[in-house]
């Protein structure tokens, strides 16, 4: 069963589109990145996917309509914004009561045991915790839901690195049990990359790139080589170019020529790599060799 099923989706402010013809489908027991750059429209999708815009098309989320079905499907998806804040002026135990009294799937003793796992105090105040702190102890009344998908806009954004490492190891280990799926956008895309078993680029309110990571090892080729085939490379057309530990690697969607195939070793695309070659980047020349 899909948890997400979206069907030639098109949303508009005004005149402008933010996002258009979107079709994307997300199973169960999957963490699926999404991304895309400032303004690609990953937040208007999550924020459609939880009934907060309308669209035109098909879309569906735990088998309901976000908008017409809002209430029943906010009490079967956990969901945090990229402008989330918690109140400064609550203790967290306060918080836990909060949640309680208000999403009927949530579980109090599940949330404190959540807590356990990071420095945080029940009788700690919002306003007493570091950004780190804030964002685990989010993430722990969030996953305290009896829930079957996650939406997660940007939760790391402005922690610093150990802040974030921490956010998705309890993410992992203490949410994703292969039946639940996670929706995750972020610009991190390196530090996430392993946890991901798909991904969704976005680019100008498009899909750009909609694939687990096993078919990329699949599809996409990437060919590191010497400067001295830099030429016939070019002359491949592949998507993008670039330098990496002092040697060119030429990347292309599908099998590359056969007169090219065998003049370079072959490696792993990342997905900041497909990112750059797959999606409008004003940076895209600064890295193409």
């Amino acid at each position: 069963m899909n948890l997400i099923e979206v069907k030639n989706v098109t949303l508009r402010y005004g005149k402008k589109a933010a996002l258009s013809d979107v079709s994307i489908t997300v199973p169960k027991g999957r963490v699926v990145g999404l991304l895309g750059h400032n303004g690609a429209g990953k937040t208007s999708l999550m924020r459609a996917l939880v009934g907060l815009l309308p669209v035109e098309g098909d879309m569906t989320v735990l088998g309901l309509r976000p908008t017409q079905d809002r209430q029943t499907l906010l009490e079967q998806l956990s969901y945090i914004p990229d402008v989330a804040v918690l109140p400064r002026w609550a203790k967290v135990h306060e918080l836990i009561t909060l949640m309680a009294r208000l999403q009927p799937k949530f579980s109090a003793e599940r949330a404190r045991a959540l807590l356990k796992r990071t420095s945080v105090s029940e009788n700690d105040k919002v306003k007493s915790l570091s950004k780190g702190m804030v964002a685990q102890t989010h993430l722990a009344l969030i996953a305290a839901i009896d829930a079957r998908l996650m939406i997660l806009d940007e939760p790391t954004l402005g922690l610093d690195v150990v802040s974030r490492k921490s956010f998705y190891e309890m993410l992992i280990d203490e949410w994703c049990d292969g039946e639940r799926s996670v929706l995750i956008s972020t610009h991190q895309v390196e530090e996430v990359e392993a946890l991901l078993s798909d991904v969704i680029m976005l680019d100008e309110g498009r899909v750009a790139l909609s694939i687990s990571l096993e078919d990329i090892d699949r599809r996409f080729v990437a060919l590191n080589h010497d400067p001295a085939a830099a030429e016939v490379m070019a002359a491949a057309h592949p998507l993008l170019r670039y330098r990496e530990q002092g040697r060119t690697t030429s990347l292309f969607d599908g099998a590359p020529p056969e007169h090219v195939a065998n003049l370079g070793q072959r490696v792993r695309p990342s997905l900041v790599d497909l990112f750059m070659a797959l999606t409008r980047n004003p940076a895209l020349n600064g890295k193409q060799a």
